[in-house]
């Protein structure tokens, strides 16, 4: 994993489809670009986020099909679940698990059956999603360019896998949740953020030797060569919130299953790519020392590099280390062109003390990336097109107008710039 890469989404291409991530694919290799990074692939909530998905295995038909099916025998348990709760959804008017009839919240025999033939065209959909991500991944792999794709730490309280497993979440005797996932208040917002996503019955993992996450883990290295665990320092302390509060400054850290869990997923990676952790946050040393003693790459964005003391700042260019990948920022940050026009004196400053005499900040910042020690950098695709912030993927702590920024195929073409 070394070299330069690009940061889009499927749903961010101006056509979301199998040809339209192949033409990408072809626009990322003539710019010799060696990575590309997605969000999930999983299908997104009512807010489009693909980060507190219904699922944490199956693929958002509406992102690629192809005409042909896709033999998915090694995925037989998670596609039977997601094609009957996807089905069941259909015909219930799209009303969460919880407020199902009984029979089919808790999952009796008799009442699945009646479903069978109705989730059949769910399968169908991933399959053909398969058949169309190997045509993908193959031009990939002929281009020298990795996959990286995004793991969502947490997942939907209304999702196929809660509703499947609910002796693996943190549930009542209902079904339901008395305390949430989310993170304390930051630079990304004052009063935390409250996800809202269910959190996990670590013992019940480790009673079942792990097995979901397992096949969890199995599914993304089906699908990528670098997996991206997002909120890694929730594999080592999650923050709780309750269920009723309106923000998450009320929450409460809970202990994570760390090494146990790592040891286990770690050798999955063995062979077929490599796990990069999101150690973004507020983060104390414990979980870059867990980072670091499974000797996997962490994060750094340049956004947050030029507040402080160079040395005492890990996101600034100079701090930056070969066990990381440097962005400059990621979906979840302002446009670089968007965060310099808001930019304090005292940062621009220290921003421009780097730059080269003429230099554009977006260009110089990119540059200064490619420059660090990082392992790989990778831009986002509006820095490479360099947009301003009315191009930004996700302002977090909000639901509104997220996640539907698209380019376009003038906005590509007319970008003749190879990577910095």
């Amino acid at each position: 994993m070394q070299g330069k890469g690009v940061l889009c989404h499927l749903t961010s291409l101006p056509e979301v489809s199998l040809k339209g991530a192949l033409r990408f694919l072809q626009w990322l290799e003539q710019r010799g670009y060696t990575a590309w990074q997605m969000l999930p692939l999983t299908p997104p909530d009512e807010h489009g986020s693909p980060y507190a998905s219904p699922s944490a295995f199956a693929a958002w038909p509406k992102l690629m099909q192809s005409d042909e099916a896709q033999d998915m025998e090694e995925n037989e348990a998670w596609l039977e679940d997601w094609a009957l709760y996807a089905a069941i959804k259909e015909d219930h008017d799209h009303q969460p698990w919880f407020t199902w009839p009984l029979p089919l919240r808790n999952r009796h025999p008799e009442a699945l059956e009646t479903y069978r033939e109705a989730a059949k065209p769910h399968q169908r959909q991933q399959q053909r999603f398969m058949a169309a991500w190997g045509q993908l991944a193959s031009r990939a792999k002929e281009a020298g360019i990795s996959l990286i794709g995004d793991i969502p730490i947490f997942i939907a309280h209304d999702s196929a896998d809660v509703w499947a497993h609910r002796e693996l979440f943190q549930l009542d005797e209902n079904g339901c949740p008395r305390h949430v996932a989310g993170v304390p208040p930051d630079y990304f917002s004052e009063g935390g953020q409250k996800w809202g996503t269910v959190l996990y019955d670590w013992e019940a993992h480790r009673s079942e030797n792990w097995s979901w996450w397992k096949q969890r883990m199995k599914r993304m290295f089906g699908l990528f060569d670098v997996v991206r665990i997002d909120h890694f320092r929730g594999l080592h302390s999650n923050w709780a919130v309750p269920v009723d509060d309106e923000d998450a400054r009320r929450g409460f850290w809970q202990e994570g299953p760390g090494d146990e869990l790592l040891e286990v997923l770690l050798p999955m990676a063995q062979g077929r790519g490599e796990i990069l952790a999101e150690d973004l946050g507020i983060i104390p040393p414990e979980v870059i020392e867990l980072r670091k003693r499974h000797q996997m790459c962490g994060m750094a964005v340049m956004h947050f590099g030029f507040h402080g003391e160079p040395e005492d700042n890990p996101h600034h260019p100079h701090s930056i280390q070969s066990d990381q990948v440097v962005y400059t920022g990621t979906h979840d940050n302002n446009t670089t062109l968007g965060w310099w026009n808001k930019l304090d004196d005292e940062a621009k400053a220290r921003v421009q003390s780097l730059l080269k005499p003429d230099e554009l900040p977006v260009k110089g910042m990119m540059r200064l990336a490619v420059e660090s020690d990082a392992k790989l950098a990778i831009f986002p695709l509006q820095d490479l097109l360099n947009l301003d912030g009315s191009a930004r993927m996700n302002t977090p702590g909000t639901s509104e107008d997220n996640w539907n920024w698209q380019c376009t195929w003038q906005d590509l073409d007319e970008n003749k710039n190879a990577p910095p």
